[in-house]
């Protein structure tokens, strides 16, 4: 495994991001492709063997059961120290706001939670998990700034934005004395490469880490044109995002599986490969200790630049897909009016 600085901080972690949205109680959320806490365990330890160390959650993925199973593993195999664990908090709802909930105590509110699932005094990277359109993002800023202060997370970070957002923010948060985003969590693979545009630029020119997500496209980009897995049968919100551009996206996949062909190694290992010539540190989710072998195997995979172009070259422009899809329309239907300094007219 190799490992890199997270961004403008003090985190080392593995070029390699366990996804644990996989994990979770099957029953006690949204998605039935998600595996029990004793497959979990399994997945995570056999991470923790080849030098991952860090580690992704949310406290929306399956009502927070995601959140205990990794907290539980850790505890049992790991060191605290030894690890980064990062997990991530939704907007405020129409109840909170309704009854007088400000964002402030909202990000305090859903970080006791977390903490409690997981079992932790503090976590190491907390995650804005979508742009919160109802919420000024003063008070978000400020409401992490003031878990960083009681030693509850010790950076921020922010998903499921664009890089509009994510400049105006820490143009803010320098300015209030806040504590910055240090990383942006987005959707990005060989299949949907819409964050190269601006976001990308904007990391590079201000030392934000990008850790994307959706790092295989939910399986198609480790799996020929024709194979299928469970996820990909019944994950509803990973069709929304990809069956559209099946087609286009299937010219990329065949290559994929071509020159996985002619390398003898995976699929997963040429998608990585060529995502981290990209990024920090990829996202990758993983149900089977064979998933998370494949994407260790991808650090130490180079593509000379002709194989590169070969895999970018059929790529067109997408759509806005998934959580930036819904969060935009969301957005159409809200009437806000914002100060230049961020809150709420």
């Amino acid at each position: 495994m190799r490992y890199t600085v997270l961004g403008k901080s003090e985190l080392n972690v593995s070029r390699i991001c366990l996804g644990c949205m996989g994990f979770g109680d099957p029953a006690a959320g949204q998605h039935s492709w998600t595996i029990d806490e004793e497959h979990s365990r399994e997945v995570i330890r056999k991470a923790l063997e080849l030098g991952v160390n860090f580690f992704d959650t949310a406290i929306g993925y399956q009502a927070g059961t995601s959140e205990r199973y990794l907290g539980r593993a850790l505890r049992d195999f790991a060191r605290r120290d030894e690890v980064v664990v990062a997990t991530k908090f939704l907007p405020r709802t129409s109840d909170e706001i309704a009854s007088g909930v400000s964002g402030q105590q909202h990000v305090e509110t859903m970080l006791d939670r977390s903490l409690s699932h997981l079992g932790m005094d503090h976590v190491d990277l907390y995650i804005c998990h979508m742009w919160d359109w109802r919420t000024p993002i003063h008070d978000i800023l400020e409401g992490l700034d003031r878990v960083v202060r009681a030693g509850k997370a010790r950076y921020a970070g922010i998903s499921n934005c664009f890089a509009w957002q994510l400049a105006k923010a820490n143009a803010l948060a320098e300015k209030e004395g806040f504590p910055p985003f240090i990383s942006v969590q987005g959707h990005h693979n060989l299949i949907y490469r819409e964050e190269e545009r601006e976001m990308a630029v904007l990391c590079r020119e201000d030392g934000i880490a990008m850790t994307p997500y959706s790092a295989l496209a939910s399986g198609r980009l480790a799996r020929k044109p024709g194979e299928t897995s469970p996820r990909m049968e019944q994950d509803a919100y990973a069709k929304f995002k990809y069956d559209a551009t099946r087609q286009q996206d299937g010219i990329i996949i065949r290559r994929v599986a071509e020159l996985a062909e002619k390398r003898g190694v995976s699929m997963t290992e040429v998608s990585l490969a060529w995502l981290l010539t990209r990024t920090d540190s990829p996202v990758v989710g993983a149900t089977k200790a064979s998933h998370i072998e494949g994407a260790a195997r991808a650090v130490d995979l180079s593509l000379p630049e002709e194989e590169v172009a070969y895999l970018e070259e059929p790529y067109v422009p997408h759509a806005l897909a998934g959580v930036m899809a819904q969060n935009t329309r969301s957005r159409a239907t809200e009437d806000h009016v914002w100060t230049a300094g961020g809150r709420k007219a």
